[in-house]
């Protein structure tokens, strides 16, 4: 079967609201900096309630991740649950707006539509509560088996190891990719989630990934090493390729044979990061779709991430396809 789509990504379907925060306002709220924490509804609200003046945008880590591959021209499907609100309205308006296909159905009489509180440090890091709502109902069911065959890379969030009824949507969808002889690529979301589910990540890992995408703290959790290079030697005996983001540092990417080290794109100061892992996965896969090297892979991620942390937001808010155009990185 040809491939209809470039992408399809499955994963928590959340209206991020982006404030920017001082560190005594995350003393005061006993929020620890940079961390991700889950929180119910009623903290939720109260926290909400005591942020200061902030951007809403529809978000959630693969959600973003299709935005930036639609932005880059690429064709693009997101599989994720919302609930039959105005939040969920709004969500689905947002992502099918960004030109991509979004046909699950929303969730009648359960939670609310998600949404993630990220307070934003002057140096630009994130800390995030969030309130799953509605995301966690996401089942088996919602998986659509035409848009997972019909994608050249099915993109699984690792946020969604949290509910037991996502990873059974983790494992249909992977088994129709295999079936139709797609890609399976992975994001492992957070060192928090790698902790929490460690030996059923690596299993799904040996098992069913082909891409791993994770970030320094996540590649050295998921071995339990405090070395980098470590966690390389370890990664590249169990998947095909793995690109691993270091911030400033830039990003590794490891295939059989080869190995990449790419320096970060230069950026004159850094407002928010929130989103900077789902735009690099962004490029990245959109490279791989279209079947650029991977040095070039590795560049679109690096430039989608520099141009998501230079404003607040997770998604795109130039054109990623006229950047990478003028960089030579793709074709006009």
């Amino acid at each position: 079967m040809n491939a209809l789509l470039d992408v399809t990504a499955i994963g928590n379907a959340i209206v991020d609201v982006i404030a920017p925060a001082n560190e005594s306002f995350l003393g005061d709220e006993g929020l620890a900096k940079g961390a991700m924490i889950l929180i119910d509804e009623a903290r939720a609200t109260d926290l909400y309630g005591r942020m200061a003046a902030s951007l809403e945008a529809s978000g959630g880590s693969a959600a973003n991740t299709i935005a930036g591959v639609a932005n880059l021209g690429g064709r693009a499907a997101f599989i994720g649950k919302v609930a039959k609100d105005e939040l969920g309205e709004i969500y689905a308006h947002d992502i099918r707006a960004v030109g991509a296909r979004f046909d699950t159905e929303p969730l009648i009489g359960g939670p609310a539509t998600a949404r993630c509180l990220i307070n934003v440090t002057s140096d630009g890091q994130r800390t995030m509560c969030t309130y799953l709502g509605a995301c966690v109902e996401l089942t088996a069911a919602d998986v659509s088996p035409e848009l997972i065959e019909g994608a050249q890379i099915v993109f699984l969030e690792g946020y969604l190891f949290d509910p037991i009824e996502a990873r059974l949507a983790f494992a249909k969808a992977a088994g129709l990719a295999r079936a139709s002889g797609r890609k399976i690529a992975l994001s492992l979301s957070d060192s928090f989630v790698v902790e929490r589910h460690r030996a059923a990540l690596l299993g799904f890992i040996e098992g069913q990934v082909d891409i791993l995408l994770a970030n320094e703290s996540e590649i050295t959790a998921l071995f339990e090493t405090a070395s980098f290079d470590e966690a390389l030697r370890e990664i590249r005996k169990r998947v095909e390729i793995a690109a691993l983001t270091r911030g400033a540092q830039g990003s590794v990417v490891l295939a059989a044979g080869s190995e990449h080290t790419l320096a970060a794109d230069p950026i004159d100061r850094i407002v928010d990061t929130t989103g900077a892992g789902d735009q690099y996965a962004a490029g990245f896969l959109f490279g791989l779709a279209a079947g650029h090297p991977l040095e070039v892979c590795g560049g679109l991620g690096s430039l989608a991430a520099a141009e998501v942390i230079g404003h607040y937001g997770p998604r795109p808010a130039t054109s990623l396809r006229a950047l990478a155009t003028s960089r030579g990185l793709i074709a006009a």
